[in-house]
């Protein structure tokens, strides 16, 4: 088959598969462009199972770009915990505020004015180009690049600047024979030519339920007669990457410091992980630490806690938390001190146990403070 006849019957076979096998959504079918900008930010780097439930909230909590621009920022960051990657969240609402204050309330209708959003990439102004203005932009995610590269055979890595031109480039053509139609014959009598508007929605679902990572559905693929990866037994090996991902470990030790009935946190200002979240009084080790000797050595801990008279009470085993390019491995070590304790250190709030849950924490944080502190190890 020559390379147009390939693309037609991808196209052609991928919207009669969307047809029959559509995954309800409820920002599916939205022309809003705020609704549709919500729900693509939510859906980055997260798969739709954990995103729905904060896309039904955001969209209870603020109905309007208006009311997301005037939330205050800790009141996003909390309704935002545990969908990590809380730069989305900054960006979020950094660009609310723009649209509302300085755009009057109202979206840019153009792929350039959405690409000159805060945290709006190519992915995401085509998207909301796509679905909320009809206008002729293909989608490339992570479920485009493997259905492409599957399909056609590709091997350039999909994360290098001409893999991204290539897959691009190759999208966009296959948007624009869905969208310009397409005459298919079946015997004698070829049919009326075929307009959908709903191929970027239809190779997405597509990569998402049918072509998926591991153990894609090839006995039932629609496509497989003319699947590269298939014909080749490579769908293993398809989509390539070619930069291996690497996590630096870091080691945190989190200091909660009762006090009255209290607990001191602090929020994350630094250029770092989980900025403008809160977490507890934190000193960082080269390597994990063991036993109250740490406490005691430690030329932080000595600073924060002075002259006061403290004692442990216990510490959790190793917590852990995975991050794209970081592994946090977390040690809490609680501490009572006692009424002759003070503080210098201007940013850290006292707050009592009980009133932890109106802040924004990182996931590990989170997750210890639902435990109520346990699993731990007394002294």
């Amino acid at each position: 088959m020559a390379t147009t006849d390939y693309q037609i019957f991808f196209t052609k076979n991928l919207l009669d598969w969307h047809a029959g096998h559509h995954r309800p959504m409820p920002w599916k079918g939205e022309r809003n462009p705020y609704l549709v900008w919500l729900s693509e930010i939510i859906l980055q780097q997260t798969r739709v199972e954990q995103g729905l439930p904060y896309f039904e909230r955001f969209k209870m909590a603020y109905p309007t770009v208006t009311d997301l621009a005037n939330a205050p920022e800790d009141e996003v960051m909390k309704l935002w915990e545990g969908l990590g990657y809380y730069s989305r969240a900054r960006n979020l609402h950094a660009t609310a505020k723009h649209i509302a204050n300085e755009l009057n309330g109202i979206f840019p209708a153009t792929y350039e004015g959405l690409r000159s959003l805060k945290g709006v990439g190519d992915y995401t102004a085509a998207a909301i180009a796509s679905f909320a203005y009809d206008l002729p932009h293909a989608v490339v995610d992570g479920n485009v690049y493997r259905v492409l590269s599957r399909y056609f055979g590709i091997a350039t890595p999909i994360d290098t600047t001409e893999g991204k031109k290539l897959f691009a480039a190759l999208a966009q053509g296959l948007l624009e024979i869905a969208d310009c139609g397409l005459r298919i014959a079946e015997g004698p009598n070829p049919q009326s030519a075929i307009v959908n508007p709903q191929y970027n929605q239809a190779i997405m679902d597509f990569g998402a339920s049918q072509c998926t990572p591991a153990a894609p559905r090839c006995h039932s693929c629609p496509l497989q007669a003319h699947c590269e990866a298939f014909k080749q037994k490579k769908t293993a090996e398809l989509p390539v990457k070619s930069k291996k991902l690497e996590r630096r470990q870091r080691f945190f030790n989190y200091l909660i410091i009762n006090w009255k009935g209290q607990v001191f946190i602090k929020k994350r200002s630094e250029k770092d992980i989980w900025q403008n979240l809160y977490d507890f009084p934190l000193i960082e080790t080269d390597a994990l630490q063991e036993g109250r000797l740490f406490l005691t050595k430690n030329k932080t801990c000595q600073t924060w806690l002075g002259e006061s008279d403290w004692r442990l009470l216990r510490a959790s085993p190793p917590q852990r938390q995975e991050l794209t390019h970081q592994r946090i491995v977390a040690t809490f070590w609680e501490l009572e001190v006692l009424d002759n304790f003070s503080t210098k250190e201007k940013n850290w709030v006292a707050v009592e146990r009980e009133k932890l849950a109106n802040f924004a924490f990182p996931k590990v944080i989170d997750l210890y403070i639902k435990q109520k502190f346990l699993p731990l190890e007394l002294f």
